[in-house]
């Protein structure tokens, strides 16, 4: 109890002098949940914390433009391309509830990440309070021998822990399937995360943007 109760009021020393600060001491002295008042204290410094505005697509940090129409959930093959989006929009769903197992599932458990002890993959998280994306339209399938291949973009966004400032970047998730071929299991036939690293546009995006320079340039290269 020592611990959270120090915690909390770190909190409030780093909140804003107009009061709040010495309601949430008059809490605790009154016998209230710690972890109650260090979760009240916390959201209402983040209310005044610069808000989280991540690009618009088509601007520079933002997901690409896709022609493409909005595919209906009850439409959607979870087999096709936009069924593997449907996997990442999941995985970051989980992510922002913080069910850092879930999430794991959802990756190859033959990839490196994916067999990662379970606390060392919520470690990946730690550096940050929330975290949330925008999931673009997904590429082509494309198979090679035997597994079947499609690239995701996501504009992931979110807030670093140490001082509440906003992160955006630009990803590209790689997910794999096997083919539907006699031996395969069902969940061999399902989606699953194989990678997940820098956006990489198209090469007909490329040549059309040409030197423009993205609010993630010199930051993308970085693991």
């Amino acid at each position: 109890m020592r611990v959270r109760h120090g915690a909390a009021l770190c909190l409030l020393l780093l909140s804003a002098c107009d009061g709040r600060e010495e309601s949430a001491i008059d809490n605790l002295a009154n016998g209230a949940n710690a972890t109650q008042v260090e979760n009240n204290v916390r959201a209402e410094a983040q209310a005044v914390m610069e808000p989280l505005a991540p690009p618009a697509p088509g601007t520079p940090g933002g997901l690409p433009v896709e022609p493409q129409s909005v595919v209906e959930e009850d439409a959607v093959d979870p087999k096709g391309a936009q069924g593997a989006a449907q996997v990442v929009q999941g995985y970051y769903g989980l992510l922002e509830e913080k069910r850092y197992d879930d999430a794991q599932d959802l990756w190859n458990q033959n990839s490196a990440i994916g067999a990662e002890d379970d606390v060392r993959f919520a470690a990946r998280f730690r550096n940050f309070s929330e975290v949330h994306a925008n999931i673009g339209a997904p590429g082509d399938v494309e198979g090679a021998a035997g597994s079947l291949f499609v690239t995701v973009p996501v504009q992931v966004y979110g807030r670093l822990a140490a001082n509440g400032k906003p992160w955006y970047r630009l990803r590209q998730v790689t997910l794999r399937r096997v083919n539907d071929v006699p031996g395969s299991s069902e969940a061999d036939r399902r989606w699953h995360i194989e990678s997940i690293g820098p956006y990489q546009p198209p090469a007909q995006e490329t040549a059309e943007t040409g030197n423009a320079i993205s609010a993630t340039d010199g930051l993308l290269k970085k693991p």
